[in-house]
């Protein structure tokens, strides 16, 4: 049957489902989901009789108020204790309550009052089409009473003057406009909150990746030295105790070390808003790092080379934590017992390299793991701006190679940044 109407009805009245479906009816918390807007519907039924019946003695030539006059302005009335939950209803209600009114020819007054307040409700709920026939239908019909049809609507004895259509025009037309702004004004709110609700949500995303690199980064070193230890002093505790012994104080003083980083990060989740009790590991921790490695068996050539200028806290951080997982992945996977680093200050820029000679020994046997060593590198990297790139190397062995641009802001990354990881040895690895 909506089918057979005319497009133009379709698209002003919609469908009967949806006419009277409770579309856009506030949400359940709020104070307009729990209750109808009673009080404000009472104060516009008041203002409407009580001020029909004062303006209605001074126009001449109107039919008086009487019952059916009364019912009507009561009936537009009422019906905008609904605007709410019913807009399109309530502003074809309104409307054809008001157009009546005016053809029977009762006195101008409030009674447009409830005719603005339903097209109000239809355009803040997102119905312009709806608003906009119902008000021009009611112009259209004052109109069309006015100049054509009066000679058989009492009390009409000539033809409106065209002045006060135009006085009409401009009142629909302002009317409209200010609807229209309200609505923009309630939308672009709207979209706003929405934009700081998912610049939230971002910004608790990239801190829980920032603490999930933070934890990788700290255990995965510590418990590498630490198992690397364990299996010595293991081998050593009969033949040499006094080696095992040299392997169990390796043990405590990385467990140590990697609790007091690990209560650090924790701790930043139990108080976000305070400032860390440690600042955080940067490059002048590499001689540390070097040492915790060579009690695992790995001995670190450290080269630098370029300014020795302090550097920004955020690119200090992502070299240590490359350098150090570079030197936990050679620990854990490579047969080579020297690591060679080499960090180059360029202009704008911090270049670091980490080779070992090799052979790898994750495929003998050793189940594969999901680590993230490499892909926490390569998003450190890319949170400055940088790229990583790590694969073995022509001689044999393997390489990484980090990028960290030391002028641009933090947590931008370049369009095009490269973030590779050659063939070799996987991610699983690290």
């Amino acid at each position: 049957m909506d089918n057979a109407r005319p497009p133009w009805a379709r698209h002003c009245l919609g469908t009967a489902r949806e006419r009277w479906t409770p579309t856009g009816y506030p949400a359940p918390g709020t104070r307009a989901g729990r209750r109808l807007p009673w009080r404000s519907t009472l104060a516009v039924a008041v203002v409407v009789m009580v001020g029909t019946n004062a303006v209605a003695h001074g126009q001449t030539g109107r039919t008086p108020l009487d019952p059916l006059g009364r019912a009507l302005l009561l009936f537009g009335a009422l019906l905008l204790l609904f605007r709410q939950r019913y807009p399109r209803t309530v502003a074809l209600g309104t409307a054809a309550s008001c157009a009546v009114y005016l053809a029977a020819g009762y006195p101008y007054g409030p009674v447009f009052l409830t005719l603005v307040l339903g097209a109000f409700a239809a355009i803040v709920a997102g119905y312009r089409a709806v608003a906009w026939c119902a008000v021009g239908g009611v112009w259209a019909g004052h109109l069309l009473v006015g100049h054509w049809l009066y000679p058989w609507l009492p009390p009409y004895r000539g033809p409106a003057p065209w002045g006060q259509e135009l006085v009409v025009t401009a009142w629909v037309v302002a009317v409209v406009a200010v609807a229209e702004l309200v609505r923009i004004r309630r939308e672009q709110l709207s979209r706003m909150r929405a934009e700081r609700a998912a610049a939230e949500r971002r910004r608790a995303d990239e801190e829980r990746l920032r603490i999930a690199r933070e934890l990788h980064d700290v255990l995965a070193h510590s418990i590498s030295v630490i198992n690397v230890q364990a299996g010595v002093g293991l081998a050593l505790l009969d033949s040499d105790p006094e080696q095992a012994r040299t392997a169990l104080t390796t043990i405590k003083s990385a467990s140590k070390e990697a609790l007091g980083e690990v209560r650090q990060v924790l701790d930043t989740l139990r108080t976000p808003g305070d400032a860390p009790r440690s600042p955080a590991p940067g490059l002048d921790r590499l001689p540390e790092l070097t040492e915790q490695a060579r009690g695992a068996g790995l001995a670190v050539d450290v080269t630098t080379e370029g300014s020795r200028t302090p550097l920004p806290p955020a690119a200090d951080l992502a070299a240590f934590r490359i350098v150090q997982e570079a030197l936990t992945n050679i620990v854990r996977h490579s047969g080579s017992r020297t690591a060679r680093v080499l960090l180059r200050r360029t202009a704008g820029a911090l270049e670091i390299r980490v080779d070992d000679d090799g052979p790898a020994t994750s495929g003998t046997g050793e189940p594969a793991g999901g680590g993230n060593g490499l892909v926490g590198m390569r998003e450190r990297a890319a949170a400055l701006g940088g790229s990583v790139e790590a694969g073995p190397r022509p001689g044999g062995g393997f390489r990484v190679r980090a990028r960290i641009p030391l002028g641009g802001p933090a947590g931008r990354r370049r369009p095009g940044a490269a973030d590779t990881v050659n063939p070799g040895r996987t991610e699983e690895e690290s």
